[in-house]
This record gives C-alpha cells, sequence and structure tokens, in this order.
C-alpha cells in the first residue's frame, strides 16, 4: 500500500533468495517512509526500549548511593524544587551529570563502533582495537604533561591524537584502497607501540601529573560536572548527527565497495569523512572520561543481534552504547561497598569475556 502522505509504511515484497521450496517466505519488514528515508520499524521500537532501559538505569543511579533519595525527590531535586537544598546539590549537582555522561557518551561510543565495524565489515573492528581509542589518549596524556589537566587542552590534545593516529593506520592501510583486514591488522600493532609510548610517558612525568594521567586513562565519570559535560555531550550529539547523515552510505558501503561505485557513492571520500567524524567522537569521550574499552566494539554487535537487522545499525548502536556505560556505572559505584571503581575496569572485564565469545564465533563460521 503507497500514499502522497510525507510518512507511510512500506514493506519489501522481495523473497528471501535462499528460501527453500515449502518454508516460509519472508516478505520483508515493516518500514517506515519519512522525508525520503525509510526507517526500519524494528529497529527505531528496538532502539526505544534499550533507551528506556537505560533511562530506568540513569534513574536508579539518581536514587542510589550514601545519600538515598525517593523517586520524589528525585523529580524535585531534578528541577530544584526539593525543600532540603542537600536534595537539589545532590541530584542536580553530583549525581545527575554522571548520569547524562553516560548515557550520552555511551552513545556517542556505540555510534563510533558502529562505523567502523560497517567500515571494515568486520565485528573487532572497533576504534579500541583499530588503536584510535588508544592514539587519543597518547594525545591527551601529552597535553596533561605539557599543558596541565586543563579539559580544553586535554580535549584537543585526544582529538589530535586520535586524528594523528587514523592518518598513520589509513596511510599504512592503503593499498589501491583500503581493506577492513588489513585495517585491524595495523591498527592493532599500531596500538601496542602505542602502549608501550604512553606507559613510558606516566614513568618520565611529575608524579602529579602521571597520576592524573593513570587515573584518567582508567576511564571514569567519577568527578564529573557540568562544566566538563556540557561541551563534550554537545560535541557527541554533534558528531552523532553527523554520522547519521551518511547512514544511507554507510549501509551501502557495506555490501562492497563496487555496489557502492554502482549506486553513485564516492566511496573513498565517503570513507574518509566518516573515519574523521567517528575518530573525533571517541576522542571527545576520551577527553571528557578516558579510554572506556570494549563499548565501541559490543554495542554494535548486540543492536544488531537485538534487532536482527541485516546491517549495523547506527540508532540501536547507540542506544546499547548507552545502557551498557550507564549500567556498568551503576555497577562500578554499588557493587563493591564502599569501594567506588572506574567504570573502564567493569566495561574491561565484560567487553573481555565478550571478545572471547566473539573470536569463538567467528572462528566457528570460519571451520
Amino acid at each position: 500500500m503507497r500514499s502522497t502522505d510525507s510518512a507511510v509504511h512500506d514493506r519489501t515484497l522481495t523473497p528471501h533468495p535462499r528460501a527453500l521450496p515449502g518454508e516460509k517466505v519472508d516478505f520483508g519488514r515493516p518500514m517506515l517512509r519519512m522525508f525520503g528515508f525509510r526507517i526500519d520499524m524494528r529497529v527505531v521500537t528496538s532502539a526505544g526500549i534499550i533507551t528506556l532501559l537505560a533511562l530506568a538505569c540513569g534513574f536508579a543511579g539518581l536514587m542510589m548511593g550514601k545519600f538515598s533519595l525517593t523517586p520524589a525527590e528525585v523529580f524535585q531535586g531534578l528541577f530544584g524544587a526539593a525543600d532540603k537544598r542537600i536534595v537539589n546539590t545532590v541530584v542536580g549537582e553530583w549525581r545527575a551529570p554522571r548520569i547524562i555522561a553516560g548515557i550520552v557518551l555511551g552513545a556517542g561510543l556505540g555510534v563510533s563502533g558502529a562505523v567502523f565495524q560497517s567500515l571494515t565489515r568486520n565485528p573487532l573492528g572497533s576504534p579500541d582495537i583499530i588503536g584510535f581509542s588508544t592514539g587519543a589518549y597518547t594525545g591527551g596524556i601529552v597535553t596533561i604533561i605539557v599543558f596541565g589537566t586543563s579539559f580544553v587542552s586535554t580535549a584537543a590534545g585526544a582529538i589530535i591524537g586520535g586524528l594523528l593516529t587514523a592518518v598513520i593506520v589509513y596511510l599504512l592501510t592503503w593499498k589501491g584502497g583500503v581493506q577492513g583486514f588489513r585495517l585491524i591488522i595495523v591498527g592493532i600493532a599500531l596500538t601496542a607501540m602505542l602502549n608501550a609510548f604512553n606507559t613510558w610517558l606516566i614513568m618520565r612525568a611529575d608524579l602529579d601529573l602521571a597520576m592524573a594521567a593513570a587515573t584518567w586513562g582508567a576511564g571514569t565519570l567519577n568527578g564529573m560536572g557540568w562544566s566538563t559535560i556540557t561541551p563534550a555531550a554537545i560535541a557527541t550529539v554533534v558528531l552523532g548527527l553527523a554520522c547519521g547523515l551518511f547512514a544511507r552510505d554507510l549501509g551501502t558501503l557495506e555490501l562492497g565497495d563496487d555496489t557502492g561505485k554502482a549506486l553513485g557513492v564516492r566511496n573513498e571520500l565517503v570513507r574518509a569523512v566518516l573515519i574523521v567524524i567517528a575518530v573525533a567522537l571517541v576522542a571527545v569521550v576520551t577527553a571528557a572520561a578516558g579510554p572506556i574499552a570494549f563499548v565501541a566494539l559490543a554495542a554494535p554487535q548486540i543492536g544488531r543481534r537485538i534487532a536482527r537487522a541485516q546491517g549495523t545499525s547506527l540508532l540501536t548502536s547507540a542506544a546499547v552504547g548507552a545502557l551498557l556505560l550507564v549500567a556498568a556505572d551503576l555497577v562500578a559505584q554499588h557493587a563493591f561497598g564502599d569501594i567506588q571503581l572506574p567504570v573502564g575496569v567493569i566495561t574491561v572485564v565484560i567487553g573481555g569475556i565478550y571478545l572471547i565469545w566473539l573470536l569463538i564465533q567467528e572462528a566457528r563460521k570460519a571451520s
């Protein structure tokens, strides 16, 4: 059924090419046409449910802590209308920035991971595996040692470091084009060298600066305030929307360069622009909270499985990334009594388990 409205439901009627006689034929998925885009309704529904779960975890984070609050007090504190000033301070100044950081920065990591996994056509193609997160961390360490712990200088250093790493990896990978597997191998090698260089930098720095760099390098939302999260959130949203503008070309490139050329996509230009945007996303997150590992690796694949999408979805990747980071931060804060761990410790544990499972799955496919 079609109409001339700006938003109409559409359903693809092409049977699955591998359908056998007697099998149930898949007549496609419910689609929504809006502003010239085809939107998969299952993807939208899945992303909406995951986002609600992330918000629920965030609301729980606003309530939990040594100074526990009721849901009513949380709502009052969010609007600065609580009778007790301490409630307004705890909710509005201490906990809310942390929750916003977890949701927005987690979404940014999810989008960045989705871009790289689509470009490489490989579930291992995430910025922390390829080395762009490590490069951003290197740039941040250098600026901390040279200019101090200012957020502006650290952010600039992280962005420059991430982009320089991307350029090096891109040049070393280039051979008549960029192949995903070669990009991953070169990125892993460069990550190992950068990790060694980062350790040397920290060991050579003054004790105070070394401690600041090491704490920041663990990946943490502790001490997150509005002065830090506001510019980071704005930058993350803008860069995420910029990735969304290339979503159609990204999906086409996932089908292969030949298909992209046949459909009029300028492959290398689009790929280069998307790499720059995705690296900038990682760098902004790294500047605000340090290098948080494995969220960008796991979120796109989890979102893809939940939505049962044919390709990697930026929308579900962002939602799952937000949920993973907020949930991991809740565990880091409250699962170990009075000890508050950096959220990066929790994501490394979860991500390590997921990476082992992913490698086993890939080995089974190859055998």
